[in-house]
């Protein structure tokens, strides 16, 4: 007798319901949306958001199919895309009446349109790439000149202050192409300050230059530092795109290096390529200034300074909060001296504060900053399309060295995180422009689904006619667990919300014909126990049972190559190992244990058995 007991034939029937019930969302396709997200830290999405963006689209008069929010975005599902660009505009008249000084990201984007029981059950459809759903690709060139230049700089001005606080006199430092040139008076000087650049400066070449009367140190960059410069330009820039492509909310956004300098960009569903590039060309930078405290205490001072007509010598800004500010135009730090950023709690006061480090020279700045100015105001500013917010200003208190800074006050743990987020990551570190830009449409995307569909229902549709034709009943049987493994891929697929593209169709192709190896390999060795004289219960036992070990081996051998292509390859070659990789776990189980309950529940009750519907068994001595 072949029968299962009860709890597994009751895995084998919830497996089946959970791969149909995740499965289901895919069927229902994708809507075109407004996604509404903020631009600035300061600004939340919340529920007051949404009631503006439904009063907005209920006084344009555009109906919608429903408003969902998360954390980071409010999305708007609309019926077409001529309804979709109507609420867009309505959208953006409502919440950026000044476009210059936007507050929210307005995109258009697309969503699933599957029913909301099914949403509340966390049922989403899988991501679909770029080649699938349409978007668009971008190819951005890095400057890496560009950062080698910002670093000399930088050095130019440690240089200043490391030889002004050894009491070195000099005749000028300047940068000069790729060069830095420091100019002494006498030889004596110039051998003097060497030891002390070498010494703090270890990343810079020095050679000595006779220039008439000047007696000049060339500082170069060592070829090591301009490669570590490099790669960490490279990696900074591709944090703070991650960082900015989540203001469009794209489902599985591709950001990944291409070469020695350059990022390649692809936003799978994004179709207001103007938005995504204004966001992708996004710059930004941090200031330090202090707050002018006096005037920012005179009422008719900041009566005057909100009209336009600040004291000299400063400039008008809104904390956060809304408190006006006046801050004094010097900058007296920049972003380029911080090097982390991590939200946690004041070490006196345990209020929710953020953490900085600085480099050796911010730690020196920011030490005779604060020493000078303690009961004074500082302000945090980041500057973004040439508009500056303050992030905050707080009080100092003592004098801060080591380079390690504390703030906090009036700040919630959610915005100490959120500050972290901006001052870790809130500027490129080389430029960047976009040097290629394609656009995919959503009717390319679904013709690539379509020959892919159309693909796989034939591969499939051929297999199911051989082993009907070949193994009969249990041929059948066969087909139904194939059936199984594509349902239960396509809901593991889903219930991990991966990307599938082009290759990932081709690896579910090939999944399938890998896949019916296994039932070839258990219905021939039934035939062999039949043609050995065993009785047919007997010879569906030992077929599954000395099937099991060569199936197992061979997945596994595949799926060390599967996994080797997940580690090591990128881009198409990850989701097709993704796909593959999964498949091959879904086959075992469909192959083994799900054919296996089928024959079960049709031969397994039956004592007297004589013969299985399994096609043509040869037997020893029969002609």
């Amino acid at each position: 007798m072949n029968r299962y007991p009860i709890w597994k034939n009751a895995i084998v029937v919830i497996a089946l319901l959970l791969g149909m019930l995740y499965t289901l969302p895919n069927f229902f396709g994708e809507a075109p949306a407004v996604q509404v997200s903020s631009v600035k830290a300061t600004i939340k999405v919340d529920t007051a958001l949404l009631g503006r963006v439904e009063e907005a689209l209920k006084a344009a008069g555009v109906a919608n199919d429903g408003l969902f929010s998360d954390l980071n975005s409010i999305r708007v599902r609309l019926h077409d895309t001529d309804t979709q660009l109507k609420a867009k505009d309505a959208i953006e008249k409502a919440l950026n009446p000044d476009p210059t000084d936007a507050s929210y990201s307005v995109a258009l984007n697309l969503v699933a349109n599957s029913p909301q029981w099914l949403t509340g059950l966390h049922a989403l459809p899988m991501y679909l790439g770029l080649d699938l759903r349409g978007g668009v690709h971008f190819l951005l060139q890095v400057d890496m000149k560009g950062a080698i230049t910002k670093r000399l700089d930088s050095v130019a001005t440690d240089l200043r202050s490391q030889l002004r606080d050894k009491s070195i006199r000099h005749g000028g430092i300047n940068r000069d192409g790729n060069n830095v040139v420091i100019k002494f008076r006498d030889a004596e000087t110039r051998d003097k300050s060497r030891s002390v650049i070498t010494e703090n400066q270890p990343d810079l070449a020095l050679a000595e230059v006779q220039d008439g009367a000047d007696f000049n140190l060339l500082g170069s960059l060592k070829p090591e530092a301009q490669k570590r410069i490099q790669e960490y330009a490279i990696k900074q820039n591709i944090s703070t795109l991650h960082n900015r492509i989540n203001e469009l909310g794209v489902a599985e956004p591709v950001i990944q290096q291409q070469g020695a300098d350059r990022i390649v960009v692809q936003l799978p569903g994004v179709q207001d390529t103007a938005k995504a590039k204004d966001i992708l060309g996004r710059t930004a930078s941090l200031e330090v200034r202090m707050v002018d405290d006096e005037a920012s205490a005179n009422a008719s001072v900041m009566e005057q300074a909100a009209r336009g007509q600040p004291p000299l010598g400063t400039e008008y800004y809104v904390e956060r909060g809304g408190r006006p500010l006046l801050l004094k135009k010097q900058v007296v730090l920049t972003g380029d001296r911080l090097t982390d950023a991590q939200p946690g709690f004041a070490s006196d006061t345990h209020e929710p504060a953020v953490h900085l480090s600085l480099d050796s020279a911010g730690s020196r700045i920011f030490k005779e900053l604060t020493r000078d100015n303690v009961g004074k105001r500082m302000a945090i500013l980041l500057i973004e399309k040439g508009k500056g917010e303050v992030v905050t200003a707080p009080v100092i208190r003592t004098e801060i060295g080591g380079g390690r800074v504390q703030i906090s006050g009036r700040m919630s743990t959610q915005e100490a995180s959120d500050t972290a987020l901006l001052l870790r990551a809130g500027s490129l570190a080389a430029p960047m422009e976009i040097i290629e830009e394609r656009t995919i449409g959503p009717s390319l995307g679904a013709d690539n689904i379509k020959k892919g569909f159309n693909s796989t229902i034939g591969g499939f549709s051929a297999i199911a006619l051989f082993m009907a034709a070949y193994y009969l009943l249990f041929g059948m049987v066969s087909v139904l667990a194939l059936a199984s493994n594509l349902l239960l891929l396509v809901a593991l697929l889903s219930l991990l919300q991966a990307t599938l593209t082009l290759p990932g169709i081709a690896a579910i192709a090939l999944t399938l014909g890998m896949a019916i190896d296994s039932n070839v390999l258990i219905n021939e060795r039934i035939r062999e126990e039949l043609r050995n004289g065993e009785t047919p219960q007997a010879a569906i036992k030992a077929g599954y049972e000395r099937a099991f070990g060569t199936i197992l081996d061979s997945n596994i051998t595949t799926l060390i190559a599967g996994i080797a292509l997940l580690i090591f390859g990128s881009g198409p070659v990850r989701g097709f190992a993704v796909v593959h990789c999964l498949g091959i776990m879904t086959s075992i189980f469909s192959s083994v244990v799900m054919s296996r309950a089928l024959i079960n529940v049709i031969y397994g009750t039956r004592r007297k058995l004589e013969k299985l519907s399994i096609g043509q068994v040869w037997k020893p001595g029969k002609a």
